[in-house]
């Protein structure tokens, strides 16, 4: 005979899906005798029939993703979706840049590495987005001779 009913009202009873009613396969019988609401009420405080816990998904995967990532692995092109200037904004990548050069311009003005004169020229031509990085900035100066002779 079918437990169709039964484990229909004890889901209704157990307040849970007709998938978490758990019957114990010894005691089928009395569960298929069992009519009413009041029988299927004492076949589950005879603990016949149960409900079965959640199934929860388990963050594992993500937290094993998550530390691969912050140690800078699955960041290459296959795993992009967005443009450079998605993932990036162009306004902050500027900013970045610009800070660092002005820092190393500010750096070398207060060593005297570079004059007052020379500063000031490089500020400028730095705010136009002549250098790329600061290391560009460097080889700009010393290949233009810009550094101070002691």
């Amino acid at each position: 005979m079918s437990l169709k009913s039964q484990r229909r009202m004890a889901a209704e009873l157990l307040k849970v899906g007709k998938n978490r009613v758990w019957i114990d396969p010894e005691r089928t019988e009395d569960v298929e005798l069992a009519i009413s609401r009041e029988e299927i009420r004492r076949l589950i405080h005879d603990k016949a029939i149960r409900k079965q816990p959640e199934k929860g998904v388990s963050r594992a995967r993500a937290r094993i993703l998550h530390e691969k990532k912050k140690k800078g692995k699955r960041r290459g092109p296959g795993s992009r979706r967005g443009r450079k200037g998605a993932r990036a904004p162009a306004k902050k990548m500027w900013m970045n840049r610009i800070r660092a050069q002005r820092r190393r311009l500010r750096e070398l003005r207060d060593s005297h590495a570079i004059t007052e004169k020379v500063y000031r020229r490089l500020y400028a031509v730095a705010k136009s987005g002549a250098f790329r990085s600061v290391a560009d900035l460097d080889r700009y100066i010393d290949a233009h001779n810009l550094r101070r002779r002691r």
